[in-house]
């Protein structure tokens, strides 16, 4: 008998919490900052507001953008969801959705490729993944796994044969780019992580396979 597909109002529920234990942890991060400048001098407790104010900013101007069509961005209809136990030839590489093994991968990052099968799960449950080209120069590495941070949602790895830098993918979406600062790729994170069109949106991103660094 077939598994049944959570319903509209659970798949809201179910995201609601992801989002608030997300935003948990944002606040906790800003408490934290906020009693770390509260222990040094006058001057640097105004700088440390102006660096918060600024980043507020920033976010609400990510935001913003999101609400807008991403140039570039490919999207792709039609995906199966079904739970296989052999490889699968994906039309895209990296793919952004499709058939995939039962077990998805534990977000956050990896430092060698990781099975696609395992990782689409995870797009499945409404993960962000970043992949990118070895041979980027390790700073541009560091600038994509920065992207990770504070995340429970977010994949980034190396991908073997990559046609382009760098390229990010959700369920039926993806972006390729030629630089890990191009300014489109934390939109399309921001835009597509834990969309809520997907149906199981907030299973878990943990608890699964692999050993993220």
């Amino acid at each position: 008998m077939p598994d049944r597909r959570p319903t509209a109002a659970e798949r809201q529920a179910r995201l609601a919490a992801v989002r608030a234990e997300q935003r948990a942890k944002e606040r906790r991060r800003a408490i934290t900052i906020g009693s770390i400048a509260g222990a040094v001098v006058l001057v640097l407790v105004g700088v440390a507001a102006w660096v918060l104010i600024g980043a507020g900013r920033q976010a609400a101007d990510l935001e913003a953008q999101a609400e807008q069509e991403i140039d570039g961005v490919e999207a792709f209809d039609g995906l199966t969801f079904n739970h296989v136990t052999t490889s699968v030839d994906y039309p895209q590489s990296p793919p952004a959705g499709g058939d995939h093994n039962a077990a998805w991968l534990n977000c956050g990052v990896y430092s060698e490729p990781v099975p696609d099968e395992n990782a689409v799960h995870s797009l499945e449950h409404g993960a962000v993944w970043i992949t990118y080209d070895p041979e980027l120069p390790a700073d541009q590495v560091a600038t994509l796994e920065a992207m990770a941070a504070n995340q429970s949602y977010v994949l980034v790895s190396p991908y073997e044969g990559l046609d382009s830098a760098v390229a990010v993918s959700a369920w039926g979406y993806q972006l390729k780019v030629d630089s890990a600062d191009d300014e489109r790729l934390p939109v399309f994170v921001q835009k597509y992580l834990l969309n809520p069109e997907l149906a199981e949106v907030g299973a878990p991103c943990s608890n699964g396979v692999g050993t993220p660094a």
